[in-house]
């Protein structure tokens, strides 16, 4: 979703803003700008599309100030272009904005009948008329944006200067992160620690419904009613991120060859592997009491928690209800205080999967979270969490976030498993070492990638592309399905293959690819009936399997991809290399914008 940098400083900002607004490109945006105060007046410069445009127009026309605001916008109201760019002007007010204002609509046409013009199609300008009427009836800047918030609703992030004043920015969460960095004489603003991070490791999270005062010798944060509150400060990690593409052409490349080193150190979180067994670490809810678990997370968390459903069920013969957040949150879902809820979530800001969680909070459910950002708003929120060692995923497309949820998900399985006395000492310990194997063989499955590569250069030619699996590789389909339609914008879907006959058979025809996920495993042959249901209608083929299943398949295919044989439990993590690579190669000859696919937000701060 949209980025916020905001800077009161002693330097002029304007380039450092652009460079923290750099390391928000990963949250996806098509347009961006910065405003600053110089000698009392603001001034601002904004571009459609990439950083670089708005680096350009700074070149030939810089601005000077030392407080300025920035923004990416990832376009919800208007078309993204110049005109729609944030900063937003009113008269003496600048502002940046993440997030929707629900009552845009309502607060715009009172906004009209009292004579102010709209020059955008933006819900953000809305606010920024709204602070300049409130100014306008004499009251002071934080009493007028004091006002303002109380008449918003919907979820928004809100950076806010006033002409004149160059020690002073408002920020203000509802929703979308927003966090408060503090300097020597300096303080900041920004979406998350990642933006802030060569600036200060110094940390206060915003919540829902504070604002913050910020000026150069501190701040003051006060709840929506104007009350002071205190927020923890505290030490960020963001500022050991390393975000570089090093020697890869693409973000997503580096993060799919990162996945060995990543999986490996979040499967040793969880598991010891000298003695065979889950480590000893608290979760929020006893696994051999609880009768049932619910999960939700949109995405590919959701398709991470579709594999986590098979592998809790089975190996630890506890039930488990999966929903997408978004339905979740509305359905209603009538829930158990023996039950425990689990929520997935790479950034831990996902609007619709932190609202499931309030919901369950709300009916007694002990709560636990995956997240790869321990100083997330959902991480906050929960009773326990159980990070991901992913690291910053830059990748609008998700990959080895999604492996290290599933790592994570196959950790709390065994752990389940034992608590609930349906695996034995020795039955654990095989777990354990067969998860143990996971990085050894990822590494293995990356070598590949010569013939991947090959492959996705004749899938590129394709418009339409099916995905069949079964058991844990039915969610893996989906997931193939998403990565390939998310990067090269080819048409895919993801079908359990037993759905075959029941309606998409229709679809096959000789310019229909259908890629197959089989390993060699007690349901080979069953898979391979679907297949010969493909051929028999001239559906190219394209089986992901092992040896075993190459050998014992008769089917041409137009390439069979031949992955390492890999125990049950681990196949999953696996084989979502092989389909990363098949998306990722593919994209890369489609031309695609592969790190920053149209339309798409890394985070999903807002329904």
């Amino acid at each position: 979703m949209c980025g916020i940098v905001g800077i009161v400083g002693r330097a002029p900002v304007a380039p450092l803003i652009v460079d923290a607004l750099k390391r928000l490109e990963y949250r996806g945006y098509d347009s961006a700008g910065v405003a600053t105060i110089d000698h009392g007046r603001l001034g601002r410069r904004r571009a459609e599309g990439k950083l670089v445009n708005l680096e350009k127009r700074l070149g030939e026309e810089p601005l000077d100030g030392t407080i300025g605001i920035g923004h990416t916008r990832w376009a919800t109201h208007g078309v993204p272009n110049e005109t729609n760019a944030h900063p937003h002007f009113s008269n003496d007010v600048a502002i940046v904005h993440n997030g929707i204002i629900e009552n845009f609509a309502e607060l715009r046409s009172s906004l009209i009948a009292d004579g102010y013009e709209f020059a955008s199609q933006t819900d953000t300008e809305v606010v920024a008329h709204l602070v300049s009427r409130e100014l306008a009836k004499g009251l002071g800047p934080v009493e007028a944006a004091h006002n303002a918030l109380k008449q918003l609703e919907g979820a928004f992030a809100l950076a806010i200067m006033f002409r004149g004043d160059e020690d002073m920015i408002i920020g203000a969460r509802n929703g979308p992160p927003l966090a408060v960095g503090h300097g020597e004489g300096e303080m900041y603003l920004g979406s998350d620690a990642i933006a802030l991070a060569p600036f200060t490791n110094a940390i206060t999270y915003l919540e829902d419904g504070d604002w913050a005062v910020v000026r150069r010798g501190g701040m003051e944060i006060f709840d929506i009613e104007g009350k002071p509150v205190d927020r923890k400060r505290q030490q960020s990690i963001g500022s050991s991120y390393l975000v570089d593409k090093g020697n890869y052409r693409h973000f997503m490349e580096k993060e799919i060859y990162e996945q060995p080193e990543v999986v490996s150190h979040t499967l040793a979180h969880y598991l010891d592997f000298a003695n065979g067994v889950a480590k000893d670490f608290e979760t929020p809810f006893d696994f051999g009491k609880i009768d049932r678990l619910a999960i939700s997370a949109c995405g590919t968390a959701y398709l991470a928690g579709l594999v986590g459903k098979y592998w809790f069920e089975r190996h630890a013969r506890l039930p488990v209800d999966i929903d997408i957040a978004s339905e979740f949150r509305y359905r209603e879902m009538p829930l158990s205080k023996q039950s425990g809820a689990l929520f997935i979530s790479q950034s831990g800001e996902t609007a619709d999967t932190l609202a499931s969680l309030r919901y369950c909070r709300q009916e007694g459910l002990p709560i636990g979270a995956i997240v790869n950002v321990r100083e997330s708003t959902i991480a906050r929120e929960s009773d326990g969490i159980f990070p991901t060692l992913a690291g910053p995923e830059i990748g609008v497309a998700s990959t080895k976030a999604f492996t290290c949820q599933l790592s994570v998900l196959a950790s709390l399985a065994v752990k389940a498993a034992a608590a609930r006395g349906e695996v034995d000492a020795e039955g654990e310990k095989l777990l354990v070492r067969q998860l143990s194997e996971a990085p050894k063989l990822a590494n293995q499955t990356l070598k590949l990638a010569g013939q991947i590569e090959k492959l996705a250069r004749d899938l590129s030619h394709y418009k339409h592309v099916l995905y069949l699996g079964r058991d844990t590789n039915y969610p893996l389909a989906m997931e193939g399905a998403l990565k390939l339609k998310e990067i090269s914008y080819i048409h895919a879907e993801g079908y359990a293959a037993g759905e075959l006959k029941h309606g998409p058979i229709a679809l096959i025809d000789e310019q229909m690819p259908v890629i197959v996920i089989a390993p060699h495993d007690r349901i080979f042959e069953k898979t391979v009936s679907n297949m010969q249901e493909v051929a028999a209608r001239g559906g190219k083929i394209i089986l992901i399997t092992d040896a075993k299943g190459a050998k014992h398949s008769t089917i041409d295919t137009l390439d069979t991809i031949i992955v390492p044989d890999v125990p049950e439990i681990i196949s999953p993590i696996v084989y979502s290399l092989p389909i990363q690579m098949l998306a990722y190669y593919t994209a890369v000859f489609m031309g695609t914008d592969v790190d920053q696919p149209r339309n798409l937000a890394k985070s999903v701060t807002v329904e």
